[in-house]
């Protein structure tokens, strides 16, 4: 469970911490609905950079932020429908769009979920702890950027197989910087080297992405929300939506999925790895290239009860598509195919995770035979920002990209199928849940009693998680009106 402990004394040094640097926190309900943030701070929004390290950039921790670097305000979700002429299927596909975050991701989001009830209960010192930010990309940056609005030290780690991108915007922004051992599958790396800053320093105060509670939370209230905003806005009354599709990852943003079960009661929730590393499937292992969404464990967070079916996705396939989407030649292939110019100009806005996830979401309305009145949603965390020195690698080992390739790999999208797919029974889901045996009780010191209750006290133990987020918001508002004082 999320712990609201308060420590008095040090709740006291919080809010003079953050009077001294003039720091406001955003509430979840002000994430989740910008139009409820105070006119004075999006009147400072209009002189501020999105990405600016400046703290009123907390309340640009939303997926409603306008589509400008400077300036802006905030609008609807942004979201992109990918409709028959790209995915191929009958189904209209609806993704929320992470590159207008700061940060141009949403980790950014749940790094905050974990970090605000620390700082407004006394839990979490400013002044004598670094943040460590454990991650296998977006998360990490994510945490260094809300330390940097909060003035606090910072620690990032990753493993050093991740994207040069990732690295060069890190060094100017962590404090310090650790990557570790492998590639996205390598989170047991992170997790030792985790373990060896808590033995050989007093200073650490980590953060762990994959067993924080609060990530899922602020999934399940701001991103789930984002999504249904999406989904009103393009579903008609006699329309269905059949279900949602995740990268496992940290198993954070699946917590968007459990919001919209709770509003869609019959819609499914998918949870996506990659075939080379198929360990919600098949218990399996490997190095695959599908950035950022981690492998080889299920994550303390992930709810497996709440979850209808696994999808594995070949990273073959996700990086065939990664340069059609993004060269001249895969556009113009796309264009014969009835690809909208407008869809075409926005492509760039799906980084490989997301590309891995829109895949995912073929194969799920595949699976189900779904039609034109289904639809069916999805996340790109990040977009092509992150990536550009994978297209030139890609371009190094492959060669230039041609006209023959691109319309081989137009055909792919035609070609995707069910394969690699399990529908969850009850031992199905149970088998899964019982993986976080070995990561969390064994390795990671987790208490048994708490796995137990995940899956036997099923329905309470996460009621009170994602419950928990009104008294979030209500210490938030008496420690902000005590730092303005």
């Amino acid at each position: 469970m999320i712990n609201l402990t308060i420590n008095e004394l040090q709740l006291k040094k919080n809010i003079e911490y953050c009077r001294e640097r003039g720091i406001i926190l955003p509430t979840f309900e002000q994430m989740k609905d910008p139009s409820k943030i105070p006119g004075k701070i999006k009147s400072e929004l209009k002189n501020i950079g999105l990405w600016e390290i400046h703290p009123r950039n907390l309340f640009r921790i939303t997926w409603k932020n306008e589509q400008i670097e400077k300036g802006g305000g905030f609008k609807d979700t942004n979201y992109l429908v990918l409709p028959p002429a790209l995915t191929g299927c009958k189904a209209n596909i609806v993704a929320i769009v992470g590159k207008f975050f700061p940060t141009g991701a949403h980790k950014v989001g749940a790094t905050f979920g974990c970090l605000a009830p620390r700082l407004v209960t006394g839990q979490y010192d400013p002044v004598g702890s670094h943040a460590v930010w454990p991650s296998t990309g977006n998360f990490c940056r994510g945490g260094a950027f809300v330390s940097a609005l909060l003035g606090l030290k910072s620690i990032a780690i990753l493993p050093e197989e991740m994207s040069q991108e990732r690295f060069s915007w890190l060094s100017k922004v962590a404090g310090e910087i650790i990557a570790t051992p492998g590639c996205e599958s390598n989170v047991k790396e992170i997790f030792d080297k985790c373990w060896e800053l808590k033995t050989t320093r007093k200073d650490v105060h980590i953060f762990n992405q994959f067993e924080e509670l609060g990530n899922p939370l602020w999934h399940y209230h701001v991103t789930g929300s984002a999504i249904n905003d999406a989904l009103k806005q393009v579903m008609k009354p006699n329309n269905n939506f059949a279900g949602a599709v995740y990268s496992s990852g940290s198993g954070g943003t699946l917590g968007s999925g459990y919001y919209l079960k709770s509003v869609y009661p019959n819609t499914k929730i998918a949870a996506v790895e990659a075939l080379q590393c198929p360990t919600l499937l098949n218990n399996g292992y490997g190095g695959h290239r599908i950035e950022g969404i981690g492998d080889k464990h299920v994550p303390w967070i992930h709810d497996m009860k709440n979850t209808d079916m696994v999808i594995a996705v070949d990273d073959e396939h996700t990086m065939r598509l990664l340069r059609l989407f993004n060269d001249k030649k895969g556009k113009e292939a796309l264009k014969k195919q009835g690809v909208s110019e407008e869809l075409l100009d926005q492509l760039d806005l799906i980084g490989i995770s997301g590309i891995g996830n829109l895949i995912a979401a073929i194969k799920f309305a595949k699976y189900y035979e779904l039609t034109s009145n289904d639809f069916v949603a999805t996340v790109f965390t990040d977009s092509m920002e992150l990536y550009g020195s994978r297209l030139g690698e890609l371009t190094d080992e492959l060669g230039a990209y041609s006209n023959i390739t691109a319309a081989r790999d137009t055909e792919l999208i035609d070609q995707i199928t069910t394969d690699h797919m399990l529908e969850l029974n009850y031992y199905d889901r149970k088998r899964v849940h019982n993986l976080k045996y070995f990561t969390w009780i064994e390795q990671q010191n987790k208490n048994l009693e708490e796995l137990n209750a995940q899956w036997f006290d099923h329905k309470n133990y996460w009621q009170q998680t994602f419950g928990s987020v009104s008294a979030i918001d209500e210490l938030i508002r008496d420690f902000n009106q005590k730092v303005e004082i």
